[in-house]
């Protein structure tokens, strides 16, 4: 299983072909054959290990690639050694003599996953298990590594991110190989050693490899917990909201907003996208998930039929800014053509797992993706104001409303008890770009704090993630320090955008 050198220093695009690393000479990890995942695990680390030193004397960076989902400049390092893990994705039980004496875990929860498995084979796996992960985000073609390391929003109302499924981290810098945990630890010791692993049980340092932005080093392996596999049945319709309703989100009264548009049952989900020209005249789509019981007599569903998709407005990209004047009747279109397909009240109730309600995103050139998140008690004066001023500079996509819990990891940007996730997702353009830009300098104008996503166009500095991120800001920075002392190594894992962010050392 060594890495191997896939030759030559070539340009290397993202998956949604939005960002290019130019002169990269590529390396990929490859999965082995070994029948316990603690001997892969070792190999595997070596090998990373050996190669961070080869980079590190030859004066390179280096950039770790899963899936290449993150539509933002995040994973792009020009004139670094990539390395592609996408192969390296095996998937093992635990046992219970695995765990650590007194952790409390139980071993039919957690898998131990190879750094390159796409959320779509970890939830595979575990829904073969009887088991389901509790969140993700609306896609499931990154790797859980890199999923978690931008802090993948799930969408959930009472959990947070996808990183809040990590309960052990492999990471592996030129120094060395720990094996990651809470100070109350999950593995054992002797699990722990046979992985080549240095045991390190630290609540902050734990809390800043759940959401590490790849610059910590780079993730070999985690182990993943799960929940017992469940049902959703999907209500997706397309209805004039109220104001008052943004007061009932707001409060967190989702059953008040499920039974007016949908069901009169607490829903574990709620989603709603909105025309940001006149968001409360025209129709928005409006999604609910309703979690039930596990049982295997279901009739099956695809993905379509459970109103998984979320890629109609990539159709509309010229014609949204070659007719600027049309934006909002363009925007209403695509919405009744792509978002209305799933099944409402009134049509035969159709079911599926967490799993199967996911699909995998074709690649979208000219992808625009940004996103605010912002404390949900905000929301009810917020979200007008961030749709009219997206709407008046010029902004060609949806506006899409979720919610969520806090989640764990240092710099996760669901930071606040409660969330309001707001995307802006659609076509690429200057103008779209402008004004989202101007809906971040409102949010800072009516001094309302926010977060961004780590994956998407975020346009931050390394000043704005001090400010937004605080305390837990200098405590990540504490954190990566004590696991990478040498400042040569930090800057190791460092490229034009991670510098700029104040994550790694230039």
């Amino acid at each position: 299983m060594p890495i191997v050198d896939l030759g030559g220093a070539e340009r290397w695009t993202n998956y949604h072909g939005t960002g290019t690393a130019e002169r990269a000479p590529r390396f990929a990890l490859r999965s082995g054959d070994a029948e316990r995942g603690r001997d892969e695990l070792a190999a595997a680390a070596r090998d990373v290990q050996d190669w961070l030193n080869a980079a590190l004397g030859e004066g390179r960076r280096v950039r770790p690639l899963g899936a290449g989902w993150s539509p933002s400049n995040i994973n792009i390092a020009s004139d670094a050694w990539l390395l592609h893990t996408r192969r390296f994705n095996r998937c093992f039980r635990i046992r219970p003599d695995d765990l650590r004496p007194g952790s409390g875990a139980d071993p039919a929860a957690l898998m131990l996953v190879e750094c390159g498995a796409l959320v779509d084979e970890v939830s595979d796996k575990l829904e073969g298990q009887g088991r389901s992960l509790w969140t993700s985000g609306a896609g499931n073609g990154q790797t859980f590594a890199g999923a978690c390391a931008t802090g993948t929003h799930g969408s959930m109302v009472e959990r947070g991110g996808i990183q809040d499924h990590l309960r052990a981290v492999q990471l592996v810098t030129p120094g060395g190989i720990y094996w990651i945990e809470p100070a109350a630890g999950v593995m054992n010791d002797a699990f722990i050693a046979a992985t080549g692993s240095t045991a390190l049980r630290d609540d902050e340092i734990f809390a800043a490899a759940q959401l590490g932005v790849g610059a910590l080093g780079v993730v070999t392996a985690m182990v993943v917990d799960s929940v017992p596999k469940f049902l959703v049945r999907p209500i997706q319709n397309l209805r004039r909201v109220e104001r008052a309703a943004l007061d009932w989100l707001a409060a967190g009264d989702f059953r008040r907003f499920s039974a007016t548009y949908a069901l009169d049952r607490d829903p574990a989900f709620v989603q709603m996208i909105v025309n940001p020209y006149k968001p409360f005249t025209r129709p928005a789509m409006l999604r609910f998930l309703y979690a039930e019981p596990w049982r295997a007599d279901y009739p099956r569903a695809t993905a379509g039929e459970l109103g998984a998709g979320y890629d109609a407005l990539s159709l509309l990209g010229g014609l949204l800014d070659d007719y600027p004047w049309a934006r909002g009747a363009l925007l209403q279109y695509a919405m009744r053509l792509g978002y209305a397909a799933g099944p409402d009240v009134d049509d035969p109730p159709v079911y599926g797992s967490w799993g199967e309600g996911l699909d995998t995103h074709r690649p979208l050139a000219n992808l625009f993706n940004a996103s605010v998140t912002i404390d949900r008690a905000d929301l009810a004066y917020a979200f007008e104001l961030i749709c009219a001023a997206y709407a008046r500079h010029g902004g060609s996509t949806v506006v899409t409303l979720r919610f969520m819990k806090q989640a764990q990891g240092l710099l996760a940007p669901a930071r606040f008890p409660d969330n309001a996730v707001i995307d802006f997702d659609g076509p690429r353009s200057a103008r779209t770009a402008e004004a989202y830009a101007r809906v971040v300098d409102l949010l800072d104008a009516e001094g309302i704090a926010f977060t961004r996503h780590w994956g998407k166009s975020c346009q931050l500095d390394a000043a704005r993630v001090c400010t937004d991120y605080g305390e837990d800001y200098r405590r990540w920075r504490a954190a990566r320090d004590r696991l990478l002392p040498d400042p040569a190594h930090r800057a190791l894992f460092g490229s034009a955008v991670l510098d700029g962010l104040g994550l790694t050392d230039g």
